[in-house]
């Protein structure tokens, strides 16, 4: 893991090329509360895939590269999104991981992107020994409003920068920018569950990934199951790890979404059956659908989970009755 590098630094020309573009791109870019710049990319602008995908790549501080192709996997849903991590535990977890908790009163988020690792507010930087140093704060959040501004100081006191530097990219649940640097996460989501699996970060090497892009959706339920869904059923990530073949193959069992006993439904379904208790639903259900996990060292290759399209078309809204 390379710590020199500064993941708000790679993002800079990306963030400039949001806001040079916004008009291409379908996003609104104006000052909010203290001086700060919000681009809005689904609140009161339509957003665009195009912006989703840029999007995505700041979150992963520009050690991420995006791209959104034609699929035969899965008959109905055509699109997918493809996701390669340069320095993957960097990108993913030091950048792209929705960690920060950000909320006051009514506003609550959860924010991902290079920031984080200016603040370092969160327990995880401890073990990730990484930290990022800029004048200039890039953070993504998924919300439907603008923060107030105790929470734009709150950020500035945190990253030790005055207000005016301060970017913030919001991207609605329902929105087309947000659905797509939302199931951009499929890599991080493998990466997260294998760390809370107590595997060592330090033997990850490449991480990739591929997930439906799903529909829009009118409510923020449905849209949030749907996103969810293109990874835990949809999801398709392949790690390549250093470690004995006994660790790997445990590594590879316990991986997937189909470890979970919650497997097996629509996530909206599972949330209102736990009445909306997100920490109620069993943790092992966040994480890809299918899992291949090759041994560098050995050359052997583990692959665990599946693939459900059926499940993805009741969730995406094309069930045969």
């Amino acid at each position: 893991m390379d710590t020199n590098l500064s993941v708000s630094n790679l993002a800079k020309k990306l963030v400039e090329k949001l806001i040079n573009n916004s008009k291409e791109l379908n996003v609104l870019v104006k000052k909010g509360p203290l001086n700060c710049t919000i681009i809005d990319a689904g609140i009161e602008s339509k957003g665009s895939e195009k912006a989703g995908k840029l999007i995505a790549e700041i979150c992963m501080g520009g050690l991420g590269v995006i791209n959104i192709e034609k699929t035969s996997t899965f008959p109905n849903w055509p699109l997918e999104i493809k996701v390669e991590s340069k320095h993957p535990v960097i990108s993913c977890l030091g950048s792209q991981y929705a960690g920060w908790n950000l909320s006051h009163k009514k506003f609550y988020a959860l924010a991902s992107g290079p920031g984080r690792a200016i603040a370092r507010r969160e327990e995880l930087f401890k073990e990730l020994q990484y930290i990022d140093q800029s004048k200039f704060v890039y953070l993504v959040m998924e919300v439907d409003k603008i923060p107030p501004k105790e929470i734009i100081e709150k950020i500035s006191n945190d990253c030790k920068t005055v207000t005016k530097n301060i970017i913030l990219i919001l991207t609605p649940t329902q929105s087309i920018s947000g659905i797509i640097q939302i199931v951009s996460r499929v890599s991080e989501v493998g990466l997260h569950k294998l760390h809370t699996l107590k595997f060592p970060l330090k033997n990850v090497d490449k991480v990739y990934g591929s997930a439906p892009i799903p529909p829009l959706a009118s409510d923020f339920i449905t849209s949030m199951g749907r996103t969810n869904d293109a990874i835990l059923y949809g999801g398709n990530v392949e790690i390549k790890v250093r470690g004995t073949n006994e660790q790997i193959s445990k590594l590879a069992k316990d991986l997937p979404s189909t470890s979970s006993k919650d497997y097996g439904k629509p996530f909206a379904e599972i949330f209102k059956n736990y009445k909306g208790d997100f920490y109620a639903i069993d943790p092992n259900l966040f994480s890809p659908g299918k899992v291949t996990v090759i041994s560098l060292e050995t050359g052997k290759t583990f692959v665990e989970g599946k693939l459900n399209s059926n499940l993805l078309d009741k969730s995406f809204g094309n069930e045969k009755s």
